[in-house]
């Protein structure tokens, strides 16, 4: 029998964290987050990144292991997540795998494996600058739905980050990012993964997202932004996390203080929207309403965790 990992996934601000703890509490566990901004040091508040107090005590892995200067990708979250897991299970406990990044999830519950690709730099920066204009990533869109429909069905046409990456692998590999995965999902996973997602009325989920961003804001944003520029040279990814490509861009006097929050909102509101569409068609899944008692909730976990022992 297949040891067995708990994965708790949803959208930004659905409840996943709360959740996670009490499950962890419960089933001897301990958390291992898939989220791809809470990998970077520094960079707390506009990550949502859980604190020391909300924790209590469950330790928490994959949060702050790299720099914002450094390049982190689902490859090296592929493999330090099947570490922290191989880890926590020699220790008698539970994993509980938590987050909202879909790519990240999906190399774990489907055996994905993102080989280490030797990217085209000169490549990747046409790309960044053609995708800045909307007409320009429109092309960019057009083209990785030509080259990969498959993947294409899960990506929004303004996700810049997933359809750089559709043509990024092609050009690396020769082979679409459908044809690499179906190849490393033949071969199996390792563990029996039990996967839930948290779903929320889409108005209370909206009007979370809208008070999270007035607590981010009030909690020290743009004074965490001005510190992480003025400790690092360069930033690969972590400054195209939700909030901070925004606040960069007030601090560049591009749009003003209002419309930087009301660009956080509606773009964490459209971010949330595209994890829902990810999540949906994630197989085996089952739903969880964050209407729903906080206890029964847990008890479908422990339930499921449970079945067939």
């Amino acid at each position: 029998m297949k040891p067995k990992v708990i994965v708790i996934a949803g959208p930004t601000a659905s409840g996943k964290t709360g959740l996670s703890i009490e499950v962890a509490k419960r089933l001897n566990g301990e958390v291992v987050s898939a989220d791809s901004m809470q990998v970077y040091k520094d960079m707390n508040i506009g990550t949502a990144k859980v604190t020391k107090e909300e924790a209590q005590g469950i330790k928490h892995y994959l949060i702050d292991v790299v720099s914002p200067d450094e390049r982190y990708t689902v490859s090296n979250f592929n493999k330090d997540a099947l570490e922290a897991i191989e880890k926590i299970l020699a220790e008698g406990k539970t994993p509980i795998v938590v987050g909202g990044t879909g790519l990240y999830i999906d190399s774990l519950i489907y055996g994905i494996e993102y080989q280490e690709m030797k990217f085209d730099e000169d490549y990747r920066e046409y790309l960044m600058k053609k995708a800045e204009s909307p007409i320009g990533l429109k092309e960019l869109y057009d083209e990785a739905m030509k080259i990969d429909p498959e993947a294409m069905k899960k990506i929004f046409f303004n996700d810049k980050k997933r359809i750089t990456r559709v043509l990024e692998i092609y050009k690396a590999t020769g082979k679409t990012k459908t044809e690499l995965e179906k190849l490393s999902r033949a071969k199996g996973v390792k563990y029996d993964y039990k996967i839930f997602a948290i779903s929320r009325d889409r108005e209370e989920l909206y009007d979370r997202i809208n008070r999270r961003v007035d607590i981010m804001i009030k909690d020290g944003l743009i004074d965490e932004v001005k510190n992480i520029y003025s400790k690092y040279q360069k930033f690969p990814t972590a400054m195209q996390g939700l909030g901070y490509k925004e606040v960069v861009e007030y601090l560049n006097k591009e749009i003003t203080y209002n419309e930087m929050v009301d660009k956080i909102k509606k773009e964490t509101r459209r971010y949330a929207k595209r994890q829902l569409t990810w999540f949906r068609k994630t197989e085996g899944l089952i739903w969880l309403d964050a209407n729903d008692p906080l206890e029964s909730n847990i008890q479908i976990i422990i339930n499921e965790y449970n079945k067939g022992e």
